[in-house]
């Protein structure tokens, strides 16, 4: 996974992921090779999924654990390519604990959505390992805390039928701030070192009382890093902005125990959308993108308690890893 700056809280991140996304940056450092990415934060990539328009038991306090695993055998180039040489035969493994507060209110605010709060706090472990020892490839710096996310919210009651729910729907303006761990001469870290505003709409719609479809639409700014990683201080930067991007979160399931049990397709899909800039100059061929799809699976255990579980396999990366990533999620309300 080539990365940059990327707070792998992101990796997170979807984490960022969040997610941290919690989760993953590097900048690397290859001879006689330009400048590569791998700049954006850890974002929200897989780490929700079903149902995702509405919290499942109304008003109230929730608590939610993550655990996703991300191993990668492959830093992409521009191109999609190889980004390092044959002999690197680089392995990467991420693990990411993402702990989630989130209050929903009862309370109307704006339009009829309901007003909440999101708090969550990633912690990361990294390795990356190589077949040669050669420092001048992008290296982890172990484990950390990554950034805190923090997002207020409305969520819109759902729409009922006659069977029962047709469609809900969600915006949150989620913000990630530079607290996690960071190292500029380390390329992979739990923290990004920037602030970065992360504002989606999330949305569910039952297409039948069984089948649901789901969706979280990402948009992603990032502020400037004031103190850039060894690879761009090579180059003379003073600072580094990674550029804005799109992602989402997309799945349809099928419920097929009553009450219980929903199987499904979930995938995610990222496209970075303006270069990214050193000293306020566009930096060409530095934009990532990745798409993954999968298996997964959700089970209700009561109105109170949900299991998530997510499998992801990463195709058509660019300027990052390209890697697979399993996700566990569990859904308390109090």
């Amino acid at each position: 996974m080539k990365l940059s700056k990327k707070s792998v809280a992101n990796f997170f991140l979807p984490a960022a992921i969040l997610f941290a996304q919690v989760l993953m940056s590097i900048t690397p450092i290859i001879p006689a090779k330009p400048l590569y990415a791998y700049d954006l934060p850890s974002v929200n990539l897989g780490f929700t999924s079903f149902l995702d328009g509405g919290p499942p038991a109304g008003p109230g306090v929730y608590f939610t654990q993550y655990i996703q695993n991300y191993t990668s055998d492959k830093l992409t180039n521009s191109n999609g390519g190889d980004a390092l040489p044959p002999f690197a035969d680089e392995s990467l493994n991420a693990w990411i604990g993402l702990t989630q507060l989130l209050y929903q209110s009862d309370k109307e605010l704006l339009a009829g959505g309901k007003w909440g709060v999101n708090a969550m706090l990633p912690v990361v472990g990294l390795d990356m390992d190589y077949e040669v020892d050669n420092s001048q490839f992008p290296q982890d710096n172990g484990s950390g805390v990554g950034d805190i996310l923090i997002g207020p919210y409305l969520q819109w009651d759902p729409i009922m039928g006659k069977n029962g729910p047709i469609f809900m729907h969600r915006i949150e303006l989620q913000m990630i701030f530079p607290t996690g761990e960071y190292d500029e001469n380390r390329e992979l870290n739990a923290g990004s070192n920037f602030f970065s505003f992360n504002p989606y709409w999330a949305a569910t719609l039952f297409i039948t009382p069984k089948m649901t479809a789901s969706t979280r639409i990402h948009y992603l700014w990032n502020a400037e890093n004031d103190d850039p990683g060894r690879g761009y201080k090579a180059l003379g930067a003073d600072d580094t902005q990674a550029g804005q991007a799109v992602h989402a979160n997309f799945t349809v399931a099928y419920e097929i125990i009553p009450k219980t049990m929903r199987l499904g397709i979930n995938g995610y899909y990222l496209k970075q959308i303006t270069d990214t800039q050193m000293n306020g100059n566009d930096v060409e061929d530095s934009r990532e993108q990745v798409f993954a799809i999968g298996p997964g699976m959700v089970y209700h255990f009561s109105q109170n308690d949900h299991l998530f579980f997510n499998a992801y396999f990463e195709s058509s990366a660019e300027n990052r890893s390209e890697g697979d990533r399993f996700n566990l999620r569990w859904v308390h309300h109090f």
